[in-house]
């Protein structure tokens, strides 16, 4: 058997420096040799309740490090692990589960109750296993690990072409799409990351970003283990105790949220908090303030913007440390394994300098979405990924974010699709029609606003669709503003018209802000 996978991470770093620490969490650490003994046990553990090459395996809770323990333990046998974002509700989860239908959930405090609900909802339930205080009564994951310490690791044949990871995103259809990341498109991106920013055994990566999330496993996180640094691992991020944990741990590098970053900048302990130690930050999500970002840089910290999605795990721009101070709105330049194109208007494919759709090929790019053969035909042009975003490349390589051609709202760096918002509106029986676009908010970067058109004789009020809201969707995703109107801004053909209504939403709040009436968008014949 041959294991070039990830899986087989914990233990090649551990014939090197076995003593070193991996991981770290609430005084708890795991050196590379513990770490690599506790993953052969579960995965063997995983073996026994009948986990083959190419099953599932979900993992519900914030991040922790059996996060990683159950990844590493999931590769190693060539199954697929599936984080599930803690943020959203029994239904939304319980449509994950059918559609990757693991063979395991591993579900961990506090999300056993939502865990539970969406067990029951699923059509075909996994096997759950619960971290401590998570289920009491029913079977146990560190009762696995226990049970199987001392048995031979399970052999796994696994390649970097084999599927290693599933990451859910929302869907611009009303569904979200899982994303399947393979071995090598993981080991790429990880390699390309070491030509950008200097991460080695030295590193202490606090890990606060979530690890459902592509950012906060793929950029810094999966490289700093592979080059035998320490993972602290933040299950909750609070930002006066994020700075406290810059001074405790002496932290070096890691992943934020551009929210997360301003919201550190705004905290009463910004300025007394020792943040010598730090030498990288990596954000991405959304472009940042240029005044959070000079903010960083004045504390003499390399902080680098990076344009990055789900599918190209998640490398595709990246700002080197000599230039971000010249560019601090810019995401980079392409990653070092990662090949770059723009789509021009009139359809030419060129390399730039220049304005078009950012196309992305590479061997860190996605096999496709599972079970979603045609969504995956549309997603590529030509062999290249389309991102869906317009990109500016100057003269000298730096890229700057125009516009979406998507309708994706990034909010706080979660990425909310209107389409899925508005099909939980519609639900309602007094709806109409409805249309969810962004506006630009101080907080979180975008917020989403929902114009509402109820049915003649029909009665509905905000609160009553927030309320439905909150039964279906996470909270991130339900909009900011509404707004209830006798139209939606239409073509002659009958479409709705997102772009005008997105341009007339922002004067509404601009109008709003002001003290001035709100502005109603009106019906339109082009």
């Amino acid at each position: 058997m041959t294991d070039w996978g990830i899986g087989s991470w914990p233990r090649r770093r551990a014939r090197m420096q076995p003593d070193a620490v991996a991981l770290a969490q609430d005084g708890r650490e795991l050196s590379f040799a513990a770490l690599a003994a506790r993953v052969a046990a579960l995965a063997a553990g995983f073996a026994a309740l009948g986990v083959t090459k190419g099953d599932r395996v979900a993992y519900l809770g914030p991040n922790d490090i059996a996060t990683f323990e159950a990844l590493f333990a999931a590769a190693r046998l060539g199954a697929i692990f599936v984080p599930l974002n803690t943020r959203l509700t029994a239904p939304e989860l319980a449509y994950m589960l059918d559609d990757s239908a693991p063979a395991v959930l591993v579900l961990g405090p506090p999300s056993g109750a939502t865990g539970r609900a969406a067990v029951e909802l699923a059509t075909t339930p996994p096997r759950v296993l619960g971290l401590p205080g998570c289920l009491p009564g029913q079977d146990g994951y560190e009762d696995l690990i226990a049970a199987h310490q001392a048995r031979p690791p399970h052999p796994g044949d696994v390649g970097l072409d084999d599927p290693a990871l599933i990451l859910y995103t929302s869907g611009t259809t009303g569904h979200p799409k899982g994303a399947i990341l393979t071995h090598g498109n993981l080991t790429w991106n990880t390699l390309s990351q070491f030509a950008h920013i200097s991460i080695t055994r030295a590193t202490i990566t606090l890990c606060s970003a979530p690890l459902f999330h592509v950012l906060g496993l793929g950029q810094i996180t999966l490289p700093t283990l592979y080059a035998g640094g320490t993972i602290i691992v933040v299950p909750r991020f609070e930002p006066g105790d994020f700075l406290a944990r810059i001074e405790r741990e002496r932290a070096t590098a890691f992943p934020l949220a551009p929210t997360m970053l301003q919201m550190l900048c705004e905290h009463p302990a910004w300025n007394d908090c020792d943040l010598s130690s730090v030498r990288c930050i990596v954000y991405g999500g959304s472009p940042i303030r240029e005044q959070v970002a000079r903010q960083w840089l004045g504390r003499g910290i390399e902080v680098l913007q990076g344009y990055g999605m789900t599918e190209a795990a998640p490398g595709v721009l990246m700002a080197l440390p000599d230039g971000a101070l010249d560019h601090p709105a810019s995401p980079g330049v392409p990653h070092f394994f990662t090949e770059v194109a723009l789509r021009t208007p009139d359809g030419h494919i060129t390399s730039g300098p220049g304005t078009g759709e950012l196309l992305v090929k590479g061997p860190n790019v996605f096999t496709g979405y599972w079970k979603r053969p045609g969504a995956t035909a549309e997603a590529f042009l030509d062999g290249w990924f389309r991102t869906g975003d317009v990109i500016r490349i100057d003269d000298d390589g730096w890229a700057h974010v125009i516009d979406r051609v998507k309708d994706v709202i990034i909010s706080g760096g979660e990425n909310v699709y209107p389409a899925e918002v508005e099909t939980v509106i519609a639900e309602l029986g007094a709806v109409a029609e409805c249309a969810v676009v962004a506006v630009p908010d101080t907080r979180w970067g975008e917020a989403g606003m929902a114009y509402i058109v109820t049915r003649p004789g029909q009665h509905l009020d905000e609160t009553a669709v927030r309320d439905h809201l909150a039964q279906r969707l996470a909270k991130y995703k339900i909009p900011k503003y509404f707004a209830f109107t006798d139209a939606v801004p239409k073509n002659a053909a009958g479409k709705l018209l997102r772009r005008s209504l997105r341009e007339q939403a922002r004067r509404t709040r601009c109008a709003t802000n002001a003290g001035a009436p709100a502005e109603i968008p009106q019906q339109e014949s082009r």
